[in-house]
């Protein structure tokens, strides 16, 4: 009778010890776990908030990059700043010298046509701003037309006549807040999560002031930090009601009275578990900006298909975007990133259901296509190619093209590795012959070609025996883009970076101011005639003041993403005549 009740009562004292421990460990494990989520999100929204600050940020780059093209004029304000003007933007502003003289919309906002420098609220940090060279926030505060606001300050810098720096003033945007950024908190909201963004009150000081937070209080919130200009940023994230997961503990509590219920929790901890790790193997095969499989889980997934069909023909492709780089300098790096999630849409729109779709980083893509030979899969892949691409940016779409190239297992390769160089060297092939085509491997590729294309980029411009520059033809505003080693040297600049600052990228800054007006229009007789090519003699200005007598031989071609752009090869003129006049002579 003893053993009876002793045994029961030593198993289940054995199952209220067993689920003690069992508790702990569970408690520990979902802890850490919301901890780990926690921060995923935080590091992932806080970037998207930085994003999205930053974009309200560009509109006050837009009124420089508009007060440096035109000296330090800026006429029909209202109309630009209307069309820059957003939801989350509660006012545009001009301030020449630091004192606000134009704000759009003006209704309502007269009360800030104020001296920014000498402001006892606002002449430190603005003073900062203009002294340091950076964009400055300021606030948050109340707006009159009620909310919240912050003042985002951007100082401009001009030259004078003797290309001396000197300060014009400030381009200001207020965003409002917490408009500016409601997408992301909106979203993580939507995941159960309380959240406060706080910046520093100024660059200096250590101090934060709350700019947003959600209406329930954190408790030991995990934070993600970022900067802007030289400000630094807080984004703190913690779940609704707490770390702990209460209704599992009381559930296990529970547990205590029969060996059922310690099976149950065993059961919901087992699942709880493999959950957990299927959402982890998910995140570490897939690519978190396209939402398809990332290099490593392709290449898993790829190399296991093949092996479990080695005699199926596969066709692999391999693409990637046509000057990725000129799109994330000119628009920015987060339009680069819409382009790459605008590509990844479109494989996943035409492409069949069984085809892998990965991408192994940066702008390059795979596809693994099952069931196809290269004759099979040509059409397909070359309408992919010719299909328009474009992603928006302020509105408007802009169009970008790819390379893309591809090849047959087991026809060419024996592996997915080998299949992957070869579909490798057929892009890259196609990049050697002019970019936007699409190529099927064939035996005479070798993979020298990258080596070969690699040599084409990077040596070519820097050991021609001859100085170049490329820039954009137009009239109104010309760019420049480029400048090889030898045109560096012959004009005495120390780098692309010091040739930019001081030309202002402008080709119209490197003619003597006489020489101008006759030579641009020199330039666009030629272009309007449709003439190509075009020899012209005038003195280039060198970095240091001073002018070189040179013969320009340009060349004009049209690019389809920057319209008539320039190739112009440069000629000592003194130089020339001394060196064919020596030799002519004897």
């Amino acid at each position: 009778m003893k053993q009876k009740t002793l045994i029961p009562l030593i198993v289940f004292l054995l199952g209220i010890c067993l689920v003690g421990i069992i508790l702990y460990k569970v408690d520990s494990h979902e802890t850490a776990q919301n901890h780990t989520t926690a921060l995923l999100n935080a590091t992932t929204y806080g970037e998207r908030i930085k994003n999205e600050i930053t974009e309200g940020i560009d509109v006050t780059d837009v009124l420089k990059q508009i007060l440096i093209s035109e000296s330090g004029e800026f006429n029909q304000f209202d109309m630009i700043a209307e069309n820059l003007m957003s939801d989350s933007i509660e006012s545009v502003q001009l301030a020449p010298n630091g004192v606000v003289t134009d704000i759009y919309p003006s209704a309502g906002n007269e009360a800030g046509k104020i001296d920014l420098l000498h402001d006892k609220d606002r002449g430190k940090i603005s003073c900062y701003a203009r002294d340091n060279h950076t964009i400055i926030t300021q606030g948050p505060f109340k707006l009159k037309q009620g909310g919240s606001g912050i003042a985002v300050r951007n100082p401009v810098f001009l030259k004078d006549e003797n290309g001396l720096e000197y300060f014009w003033g400030f381009t200001i945007v207020v965003l409002r807040v917490p408009d500016i950024f409601s997408d992301a908190v909106s979203a993580l909201s939507s995941f159960g999560y309380e959240y406060r963004i706080s910046k520093t009150d100024a660059p200096w000081s250590d101090t934060y002031n709350i700019v947003s937070q959600s209406n329930d209080s954190l408790i030991n919130p995990v934070s993600y930090t970022f900067t802007i200009g030289k400000e630094t940023w807080m984004f703190e994230v913690a779940p609704q009601g707490g770390w702990r997961n209460n209704l599992l503990i009381t559930k296990t509590s529970v547990i205590l009275t029969a060996n059922v219920i310690l099976l149950s929790v065993l059961t919901c901890v087992w699942l709880t578990s493999k959950e957990n790790k299927n959402r982890f193997q998910i995140l570490a095969h897939t690519d978190s900006l396209t939402n398809i499989y990332n290099r490593y889980g392709f290449d898993e997934l790829a190399a296991k298909m093949i092996a479990k069909n080695p005699k199926t023909h596969f066709v692999a492709a391999l693409f990637d975007i046509d000057d990725f780089k000129f799109i994330n300098d000119i628009y920015g790096h987060g339009y680069g990133d819409k382009a790459l999630k605008r590509l990844a849409d479109s494989m996943k729109t035409f492409f069949p259901s069984d085809a892998i779709l990965g991408r192994n980083g940066g702008d390059e893509f795979c596809v693994l296509l099952p069931n196809y030979t290269f004759e099979e899969a040509e059409a397909q892949l070359q309408q992919f190619t010719s299909l328009p691409k474009t992603f928006s940016c302020r509105g408007r779409e802009q169009q970008f093209y790819i390379s893309l190239g591809y090849a047959e297992y087991p026809t060419f390769a024996s592996s997915l590795s080998q299949l992957m160089r070869c579909a490798d060297a057929a892009l890259y092939e196609i990049k050697l012959h002019g970019k936007n085509g699409c190529m099927s491997y064939n035996q005479e590729l070798q993979s020298v070609v990258r080596k070969q294309l690699g040599f084409a980029l990077r040596d070519i411009s820097e050991h021609l025996p001859g100085a170049f520059i490329i820039y954009r033809a137009d009239k109104e505003d010309d760019e420049l883009f480029y400048a090889n080693h030898e045109f560096l040297s012959m004009t005495g600049y120390q780098s692309m970076d010091e040739f930019f600052r001081l030309t202002n990228k402008s080709f119209h800054n490197l003619i003597r101011e006489d020489e101008q007006q006759q030579i641009e229009a020199s330039i666009w007789e030629q272009i309007d005639s449709g003439n190509e090519n075009d020899y012209i003699h005038f003195h280039l200005r060198k970095a240091d003041g001073s002018y070189l007598s040179v013969l320009d031989h340009g060349r004009i071609v049209e690019s389809p993403q920057y319209g008539k752009v320039f190739y112009v090869l440069f000629m000592d003129w003194e130089d020339m005549h001394i060196h064919y006049s020596d030799k002519f002579s004897g």
